[in-house]
């Protein structure tokens, strides 16, 4: 299921793997952007028409009131909601540090200068909610936001067979204080955000996971709106050491291949007997799992084991590799975290499953995909504002630089440029 390489096929193995990344399928974007068009033009109407071609469910309303969240949330296991608020608590802890203030510069003469930091004025969160629901996506896009200071956060989910939400999508939506929740999904549901309709205001910026469709839609709505990235298929990178229990590895390895048949799981390793018991362990593991058709899928296609002599040359590869995932299975893993430059988020140490950053441990599980670590960051507080400079030049400041102003534009032969200072200066 699992190849295993040696240091002679590395460029083998990196060109294979980046097979996976060669962009959209044009009848993808073709689609997409018909359906975009649409939205644009016709608006409600067409949300609930391609509700019912798609979703196959003919729906009255698109907006979720109170009531209907409140019903929804009583269905959910309480156990679970338990889980979601602490895990909200170590998302709000970790995020609240990044949040950043403006400054302002005094300088002489009387000039000063700043940034100021902005929020979004409004949010779209897209969630995918059919065979993939995913609560954990709710707080990891809107608790950021939140904290970045978005007056409006709103969210669109596609409805089940019922018309109605996932429970665990509302009681997440509801514990993250979602302002306003829409059961829309697909390219349709990002148009709305982009374009508004009667029911579905537009946004700022679109940020959340979708399919093929709802990924061609938000790089069509990119100019129009921000966005957060073009998500593609997970994947994950561990580098291990004799230390690791290969059971470990395996497991992490597939939590990242049940994701999709697209997905990528690599392990590099200097320890053959290491590589040869992680094969044999994901053969096993994978047997006894719900989705092992799709890890087998993605192990066959995009699974790999590298065996290396040491492990700068595993640092070197995960680097090129710039994986979404990256964990450092080694012993004292730390002292190998400055070496690390590209990576979306990185996992230190045995016991520090991918699957903690996912849901619980704080760290955003938003992160780039496709080798884009390597200029691309985890979604974050950030991501939420923009950044506005202002200027302030006093009459005296103006006598004494005015000279130097007018030099640099007329040497870039821009005699307006030039004349906004002289006029001021008198000449």
């Amino acid at each position: 299921m699992l190849q295993i390489f040696d240091r002679s096929r590395q460029k083998e193995m990196q060109a294979w793997i980046a097979m996976r990344g060669q962009g959209m399928k044009e009848t993808i974007v073709r689609q997409a952007a018909d359906i975009m068009e649409t939205v644009r033009r016709d608006k409600d109407s067409a949300l609930f028409a391609y509700t019912k071609q798609f979703d196959h469910v003919g729906l009255s309303s698109l907006t979720v009131d109170k009531k209907t969240m409140e019903h929804a949330l009583q269905k959910v296991d309480p156990l679970f909601l338990e889980a979601l608020q602490e895990a909200k608590e170590n998302i709000i802890r970790f995020h609240e540090a990044q949040y950043k203030q403006g400054y302002e510069l005094k300088e002489k003469d009387n000039v000063y200068l700043g940034q100021r930091i902005l929020p979004y004025q409004r949010v779209g969160v897209y969630v995918p909610g059919g065979s993939a629901a995913y609560p954990s996506s709710v707080l990891m896009n809107v608790l950021p936001a939140r904290i970045a200071g978005v007056k409006e956060i709103i969210m669109v989910t596609p409805p089940n067979k019922n018309g109605t939400m996932d429970p665990n999508i509302a009681a997440a939506a509801m514990l993250a204080e979602v302002d306003q929740i829409y059961t829309i999904g697909g390219a349709q549901a990002i148009a709305a955000l982009t374009y508004g309709t009667e029911s579905i205001p537009k946004v700022d910026k679109i940020v959340g996971p979708g399919n093929a469709y709802v990924a061609a839609a938000k790089r069509l709505a990119f100019g129009q709106v921000d966005i957060d990235m073009i998500a593609g298929p997970s994947e994950i990178l561990i580098i291990a050491d004799a230390g690791a229990n290969p059971a470990f590895v395996a497991a992490d390895l597939i939590s990242q291949a049940e994701h999709d048949p697209m997905a990528s799981a690599i392990l590099l390793t200097i320890d053959p007997t290491l590589a040869k018991q992680v094969q044999n362990e994901v053969n096993k593991q994978a047997k006894a799992l719900p989705r092992k058709a799709i890890i087998t899928q993605s192990m066959q296609a995009f699974g790999a084991i590298m065996i290396l002599e040491t492990m700068e040359e595993c640092i070197d590869i995960a680097n090129e590799l710039a994986p979404e995932h990256l964990e450092l299975m080694v012993e004292d893993s730390k002292q190998y975290l400055d070496q690390i430059r590209n990576a979306g988020s990185i996992f230190l140490g045995y016991m520090s499953c991918e699957a903690i950053g996912d849901y619980f441990g704080g760290t955003n599980h938003v992160l780039p995909t496709g080798g884009t670590a390597r200029f691309a960051s985890a979604l974050n507080v950030d991501s939420f504002t923009k950044k506005s400079s202002y200027l302030y030049w006093s009459e005296e400041a103006l006598q004494k630089h005015g000279e130097k102003i007018i030099r640099i534009a007329q040497a870039e032969q821009l005699e307006g440029h030039a004349n906004a200072v002289k006029v001021r200066l008198g000449k």
